[in-house]
């Protein structure tokens, strides 16, 4: 759903953009309540695991096709304000170095595909989980509802931004109708892929998954040779390190970037699909790094379309999680030296 250069007028752009602004700085507050030196390297992991992932376009209809916007994945993953910058440092990445968003656009996306979808997916999270028991089984359940309902919500708000600054003259019931209707199927994609990965942290590292802290299982007592429930339940006892679940991170995103992204559907995503049968595209304009060495995802002067795609996902993940670690351990430093300051 990555907005180009030309689908919105100047002005509502520029608005967009000083939203997204106050949303990131906002945002780098919050996360320092939420950072720790365990969870700040899985931020930087999980920003890149979002880059490779939104690399595996899938099919959802005839010559249609989506990828996860991952909003509800950082946001259960590593807390709300995080999953904000999470995003916003992919986009980023993705504008300046693959050409993918327009960069006078890259308000509008990050409101839209971060701001949006972690607002929208983790209220609805943190609502379902108070009323479901606190189990392994809830978050996940909880995580794939919330997923669900991000995407065709970060649709809408597209919508609302094109009839408040869109550049041609579409009827906004067929563009609310077509963004929302292909959404929901791209939502069902984005529902699964986030629960399998939430599902498969909480199942090593529970106690590092955002979204799960505090999550307990019933306590066990033998009574007269049969196992009861007890009054109080018991924390789920954590399996694995943080530094093998970060190898395995990086790991399965290098995987996915530099080699499963080669058989992705090449059928345009649902905003793509949309704007070419409705002309949302008349006035698209060519993107400003379009002779970024990396543009469209390949590495110029390669000549192999598997190398040159594989190369470029790579070098994407691994300054992704550069880029991301390094802002998120700046932000935890400045948690801990205000917690100083305050002592003092």
């Amino acid at each position: 759903m990555h907005v180009p250069d030309g689908f919105i007028n100047a002005p509502v752009s520029a608005v967009a953009g000083v939203v997204a602004a106050g949303a990131v700085a906002v945002s780098l507050r919050g996360a320092r309540r939420e950072l720790d030196e365990r969870t700040a390297p899985l931020a930087g992991l999980v920003a890149a695991f979002i880059f490779a992932v939104q690399m595996l376009n899938f099919p959802v209809a005839a010559g249609t096709s989506g990828h996860l916007l991952g909003g509800a994945l950082a946001a259960i993953l590593v807390g709300p304000w995080t999953g904000v910058l999470c995003i916003a440092v992919v986009l980023l990445m993705q504008g300046i170095l693959f050409a993918d968003g327009g960069l006078t656009a890259l308000g509008v996306n990050i409101t839209v595909m971060g701001v949006v979808t972690v607002v929208v997916a983790y209220a609805l999270f943190r609502g379902l989980v108070l009323v479901l028991p606190r189990t392994r089984r809830s978050v996940t359940v909880a995580s794939f509802a919330a997923a669900l309902v991000s995407v065709p919500a970060a649709a809408a708000a597209f919508t609302l931004v094109y009839a408040i600054g869109g550049t041609t003259d579409v009827p906004l019931s067929k563009v609310l109708t077509a963004m929302v209707g292909v959404h929901v199927l791209i939502g069902i994609g984005e529902a699964v892929i986030t629960m399998l990965t939430v599902g498969a942290v909480v199942a090593v590292r529970p106690d590092l998954v955002y979204g799960a802290r505090g999550l307990t299982a019933p306590l066990k007592l033998r009574v007269g040779g049969e196992l009861v429930d007890a009054a109080e339940p018991a924390p789920v006892a954590a399996a694995g390190s943080p530094k093998k679940l970060w190898i395995g991170g990086v790991v399965t995103a290098l995987v996915l970037a530099g080699f499963v992204s080669f058989y992705a559907s090449a059928s345009p995503d649902g905003l793509e699909k949309v704007a070419a049968d409705k002309g949302i595209d008349a006035k698209v304009e060519e993107h400003a790094a379009a002779g970024s060495p990396l543009a469209d995802y390949g590495v110029k002067d390669v000549d192999n379309a598997r190398l040159s795609g594989g190369l470029a996902g790579a070098i994407g993940v691994g300054v992704t999680l550069a880029v991301g670690t390094g802002a998120f351990w700046v932000v935890r430093g400045r948690r801990r030296t205000s917690q100083e300051a305050a002592a003092a």
